[in-house]
């Protein structure tokens, strides 16, 4: 993994890019830190010709999307559209919000959806990913539906954005999710996870938690992985600190000296 391979996670700093001027000031701080690539995600009704402006001006290049679920799935063209304009090529869909796990019609439906919709934009020179939580978990005619939704999937169609905490919580070993989808693992969120003292999970800055990141990144550039994005759902004081510490950590103890 080479450092300009690691990008932020905007949902960490969403309430810091509700408007055009919040996010401006917000890409100078994210730049300032180190980053030199962004995921779109969480922030205000912004044009996409002033994100990419702004985006460009502070040398942060636009590395993915996350586009709401049902726009992916319904309106598939106009998510096309909005990644010709920030010129980026991956995006993930988000969470299965709404949908019922327990309802074989359902999940067979979305899955032919998921299918249908990366191969649209796989026409349109573009990349769908699936975006994972812990709920994919839930077992599936004996197995985890997030198996289901890669085996029903063609791997041209829909990639695997993994999220390291979320895989974990729900069960799966990290390290061997990144060797499930060789080949079919462009992007990554870097997530780490932890808990308190009355034993509840906590998200953490990358290298504050328990998760094995040497091994995780090692099997997922395995994997064919181009971009690291941290993220962190929640964070204990000022996201751009978390964003920050987690950057560092990943400067220091991932990257290997070139």
């Amino acid at each position: 993994m080479k450092l300009s391979q690691v990008a932020a996670q905007l949902y960490t700093v969403r309430e810091h890019c509700k408007t055009a001027a919040d996010f401006g000031a917000s890409m100078k701080k994210v730049r300032a830190i180190g980053y030199t690539a962004v995921q779109i995600s969480g922030v205000g009704p912004i044009p996409e010709n002033e994100l990419v402006e702004m985006c460009c001006g502070e040398g942060l290049a636009i590395c993915a999307t996350h586009e709401p679920a049902l726009k992916i799935l319904d309106e598939t063209d106009a998510v096309i559209e909005r990644l010709h304009q920030l010129g980026c090529k991956l995006t993930a869909y988000p969470y299965p919000a709404g949908i019922d796990f327990s309802d074989a019609a359902a999940v067979e439906t979305l899955v032919s959806k998921l299918d249908l919709a990366g191969a649209k934009l796989r026409a349109a020179g573009l990349v769908l990913g699936y975006h994972n939580h812990a709920i994919e978990f839930l077992k599936f005619r004996g197995a985890p539906v997030l198996e289901y939704i890669y085996a029903k999937t063609q791997k041209d169609n829909l990639v695997g954005e993994l999220d390291t905490f979320w895989i974990h919580y729900g069960g799966g070993d990290v390290v061997d999710w990144c060797r499930k989808l060789r080949g079919r693992l462009p992007f990554v969120h870097l997530k780490d996870y932890g808990f308190t003292k009355e034993n509840k999970h906590i998200y953490c800055e990358v290298g504050a938690g328990t998760l094995p990141f040497e091994r995780i990144i090692a099997e997922a550039e395995k994997s064919g992985c181009e971009w690291f994005i941290v993220e962190q759902d929640t964070t204990p004081g000022d996201p751009f600190d978390s964003l920050k510490q987690s950057f560092d950590y990943i400067r220091e103890n991932l990257v290997p000296p070139s």
